[in-house]
């Protein structure tokens, strides 16, 4: 198993609060690997104004390929940060040349495009450069994104974050996703390391899922380019609820209903019952099979975790207004959140979405039994 962290927090936290949690976790995972998910930026980079910031591993005769193709399509720096590592890394750690975090002015003619006129042409941006760094083998690109940093690496967490001197003023974020990855591989692709992300939906998963393959094809037949790599079972949760979010229209509260739909019978009984039905029917190919715990983030920021109907993966979530978090394990929401009121704490079980939203006021618990506000 893995084990994972989520903060959504008033303030801007360093990464080292989510590095902290996992570290006292780490009987959860092998210290394999490290996924970092940052947003709604603090520092430097609350500034930027929506300019689209490029995360990612590359070699020097990568960096040298990625300035002439962004300078080529029209991309030009704004905002830097420089990750300074030492000649040697540690023990369990690769060796790397440039650990990239940088910010793009658009291009002159994407100016007056639509919203999702300019989404679209980021995510192609982001899949022609992790195209051109596979044929190369010298560029990993996790997120060309808004307001998203993505860090991702193999070797313990803590040491991971001590290497990358991570406790910097540039990376602090309100929300934050992290997951201590345990290796179910053979070798290790860091495509295939949590979090994963598109278009502003980021999700983690401690768990398997083996209907992972009816799944894959189904989203690759939608015809959407964005819906590729699959070096891991669980980024098809990912686009799922980005599938959800953004081709049905709906909330994070139908999430549940397309991964796991009641059975036919408690629809009956529903008070929406017959529009789940119809639901059910027309996303049964998106349905999982877990064991499953899922966490992650939304564009507008809110943050979720669920559990699948087999509830073999732990997750709790707690907090205080102005600061909440996700953990696998009551010691990590204790090391991160040690003042709070721990008898508010909540533990989803199979029917449950718990839900943080953006105002970061309460825990909203949003069951599958209960009626919904449906779109028209």
């Amino acid at each position: 198993m893995c084990r994972m962290f989520a903060v959504t927090s008033e303030e801007p936290q360093s990464p080292m609060m989510a590095i902290q949690a996992l570290d006292v976790m780490r009987e959860g995972h092998d210290g394999s690997g490290v996924g970092l998910f940052f947003s709604d930026l603090g520092g430097p980079f609350e500034e930027l104004d929506g300019a689209p910031i490029l995360s990612g591993i590359f070699s020097t005769e990568g960096l040298k390929r990625l300035d002439r193709f962004m300078m080529d399509v029209g991309f030009m720096t704004k905002y830097k940060t420089s990750i300074k590592i030492p000649k040697q890394p540690p023990p369990g750690v690769p060796k790397r040349d440039i650990y990239l975090v940088r910010a793009y002015e658009y291009p002159e003619d994407w100016e007056g495009l639509s919203e999702s006129d300019l989404q679209y042409r980021l995510l192609m941006i982001r899949l022609q450069l992790r195209r051109m760094g596979e044929e190369a083998e010298d560029m990993i690109v996790y997120s060309f994104w808004p307001d998203v940093i993505m860090i991702k690496e193999i070797g313990d967490p803590m040491t991971v974050a001590e290497y990358l001197q991570l406790d910097r003023k540039e990376l602090q974020a309100r929300v934050m996703l992290a997951q201590g990855r345990q290796n179910t591989n053979y070798a290790i692709n860091l495509y295939a390391c949590h979090p994963f992300f598109i278009q502003g939906v980021a999700t983690m998963t401690n768990g398997e899922n083996t209907a992972f393959i009816p799944i894959r094809e189904f989203l690759t037949s939608r015809g959407f380019p964005g819906y590729m790599g699959y070096q891991s079972d669980s980024e098809v949760f990912t686009h799922i609820l980005h599938f959800t979010h953004y081709r049905l229209g709906l909330g994070i509260e139908m999430y549940k209903h397309v991964i796991t739909p009641l059975q036919d019978l408690d629809l009956v009984h529903h008070p929406n019952g017959d529009c789940l039905k119809q639901i059910k029917h027309t996303c049964r190919r998106m349905i999982i099979d877990g064991p499953n715990c899922v966490m992650g983030s939304l564009p507008d920021k809110t943050l979720f975790i669920v559990q699948d109907r087999k509830k073999l993966r732990p997750g709790v979530v707690g907090g205080r207004p102005g600061l909440y978090a996700i953990s696998s394990e009551m010691c990590g929401l204790d090391a991160a959140i040690p003042d709070r009121d721990k008898s508010k704490d909540f533990q989803p079980m199979h029917l449950d979405t718990a839900i943080i939203r953006p105002d970061r006021q309460e825990v909203e618990i949003c069951r599958q039994t209960d009626p919904l506000l449906l779109p028209h």
